[in-house]
């Protein structure tokens, strides 16, 4: 019998069967030859297009859009904040990772947090900062794999933030929500969203004129240095890291009691490694490693590899509930074994094996949901983590839940691909939006927030301490095609990043869609895990459907044992975005999310 890594896609499923009834597409495909951007927010993909018209190559557009968004989606994102990223290298044939990831400071100890804060994370306090990575991983993939100077980079986000943009709609929805919040608990963020006092209306002018100082100081430090491309870009980075924005947020965190120093961030230096890799048919699906949930994106393909999900039908109830179950094994093992391998040693090549895949395949029941959260699986010579759910937990509604709407509008991260004429894919989460943080007023940025992802738990493979990475929900995905470079993707939505990706990723593999309708069809979430986020809350059995998924599929649900809620058919969670070649033309096409801001551009 063939196994699937000696199989084609098609030859596993019938690729002649029609698209579900179900999807219907507000947008078309963008399709280009010389390059292709697809980015959470529309001018981000408009700066990255620009710079491949200019001959910059895919790392080039991808850092110009991503500063674009640091700008323009501060509910999302920041320049402070993280930017985890994966890149193909069409010469070299090599994908690469920039973690993008802020470490714990030194003063960071369990015994500071368990005896002075009881335990406890604040929300908006300057205790879960980290050091800040966005910047330096936005300059290091510039010195590293780019061809431009930043400043010719960064002029689309100087541009931006210096003369200002129009406020789009999520933007004016997050800022009206949390607008009291802001004015009490974080003044300095307040003065930038709500200059005048009041949050902005849609198409109201932001401008962020701090961030455009800051922006300027960068390009005066380069433009002084003599040297290389490389080392001019890299001057820039130590002006951030080792100069005055770094003192200014010293001070700032001193302040207001938060643990953050000038020698944390001067120490700081992104890290750069191997992706974690599987196969699926024919192609390889390529992820960060696991200080991200990354790698859960390819074990959980790799679990649904083993069923047959073209047979069951597109959102069918067999195909829903196979997939929620999978992704409980995979979010197991997540919680059970990732965290920082500088710190612990992650079973990554044994929990992405074939061998160990087939044996956690077998838990899955298909016709009941698992009651509670499952075990991680046992890999021989480790201990996993376990999770126990607080005693003080509310237990899962007894009685179904009404179909109604529920919304899941979360005011985190943002992402960016592009795909270039010579193969080269660019794949970045960035992450850490300021509207839940405090703005350093002399910068015009925040401290990175991540550390809301650590655990307070010396047990917890993602235990906090210092210089430790909290384990990253944003993690950027890429796939090869016969050794080829076939597609990136990649989404915001905390931990439904991994959840819409997947599906996304399968309505395109195995269900022959194209790459905007596979990001329009209806999607599902679970949320029957510990949350990331602190104080990672656990909603046993609960599954979230958007509407167009047809109420005879949640009434199968809930005869199974999942809690259903019904979304909006524009729920605003995960808004993905995919760049793919087509390996028979090689055409170059992009999809964005209608969910969202995000579109798609290039030429």
């Amino acid at each position: 019998m063939s196994t699937p890594e000696s199989r084609s896609v098609d030859a596993i499923y019938d690729s002649r069967k029609r698209m579900p009834a179900e999807v219907r597409v507000f947008r078309p495909v963008f399709r280009g030859q010389y390059g292709v951007v697809s980015a959470g927010h529309y001018l981000a993909a408009m700066a990255g297009h620009e710079i491949l018209r200019r001959g910059g190559n895919a790392v080039d557009a991808g850092v110009a859009a991503g500063i674009c968004i640091n700008v323009t989606r501060p509910d999302g994102t920041s320049f402070g904040g993280v930017a985890p990223m994966i890149i193909y290298l069409a010469e070299a044939g090599r994908v690469t990772t920039i973690d993008g990831l802020g470490v714990w400071p030194k003063k960071a100890t369990m015994d500071h947090y368990k005896t002075r804060l009881g335990g406890k994370l604040s929300p908006t306090g300057l205790d879960v900062c980290v050091t800040p990575a966005a910047a330096d991983a936005w300059m290091t993939a510039l010195a590293r794999h780019g061809t431009m100077s930043f400043e010719q980079v960064i002029a689309p986000a100087l541009d931006l933030a210096e003369h200002g943009f129009p406020v789009h709609d999520n933007l004016a929805r997050a800022i009206r929500t949390y607008g009291d919040d802001l004015l009490r608990n974080c003044p300095t963020t307040a003065e930038v969203l709500m200059p005048n006092g009041v949050p902005p209306r849609p198409g109201e002018i932001l401008r962020m004129p701090a961030l455009a100082r800051t922006f300027r100081s960068l390009i005066e430090a380069e433009r002084r240095t003599a040297g290389t491309r490389a080392q001019r870009i890299t001057a820039a980075r130590d002006h951030f890291y080792k100069g005055p924005a770094a003192w200014a947020m010293d001070a700032f965190s001193r302040a207001r009691g938060g643990l953050v120093t000038y020698e944390d961030i001067a120490a700081y230096a992104v890290q750069e490694g191997p992706p974690e890799r599987i196969r699926f048919g024919d192609v390889e699906a390529y992820t960060c490693g696991p200080w991200c949930q990354g790698p859960s994106f390819a074990q959980i393909l790799k679990l649904l590899e083993g069923f047959p999900l073209r047979d069951m039908g597109h959102n069918s109830p067999d195909y829903v509930h196979t997939l929620v179950e999978c992704i409980k094994l995979g979010f197991a093992d997540r919680e059970g074994y990732y965290g920082d391998p500088n710190f612990v040693d992650v079973p990554m090549t044994a929990l992405l094996s074939d061998a160990y895949c087939a044996e956690r395949r077998g838990a899955v029941d298909r016709q009941r949901a698992y009651p509670g959260f499952p075990e991680p699986g046992r890999v021989p010579g480790y201990t996993p983590y376990i999770y126990q759910p607080p005693a003080d937990e509310a237990p899962p509604p007894k009685a179904p839940v009404p179909a109604g709407e529920q919304s899941s509008d979360r005011r985190d991260t943002s992402y960016l691909a592009v795909i270039d004429r010579y193969g080269n894919i660019f794949s970045c989460t960035p992450s850490d939006n300021i509207i839940a943080a405090h703005v350093v007023p002399e910068v015009g940025t925040i401290i990175s927030t991540r550390g809301r992802q650590s655990r307070i738990d010396p047990r917890h493979p993602s235990a906090l301490g210092p210089g430790r990475r909290p384990r990253l929900t944003p993690n950027p995905a890429l796939v090869l095609k016969d050794g080829q470079p076939y597609m990136a993707i990649g989404t915001p939505g905390g931990d439904s990043q991994v959840q819409a990706m997947v599906q996304v990723f399968l309505n395109i593999m195995v269900f022959g869609m194209d790459v905007q309708e596979a990001i329009e069809a209806p999607r599902l979430v679970t949320h029957s895990f510990p949350d990331s986020f602190y104080p990672h809350v656990y909603r046993p059995r609960e599954v979230s459907l958007e509407a167009p998924v047809h109420d005879a599929c949640a009434e199968d649900l809930i005869r199974r044992g999942h809690v259903v809620h019904r979304w909006s058919r524009l729920a605003r969670d995960s808004t993905v975005c995919v760049v793919r070649r087509d390996p028979a033309t090689g055409t170059l096409e992009a999809g964005a999310d209608p969910r969202g801001p995000a579109y798609a551009a290039g030429w």
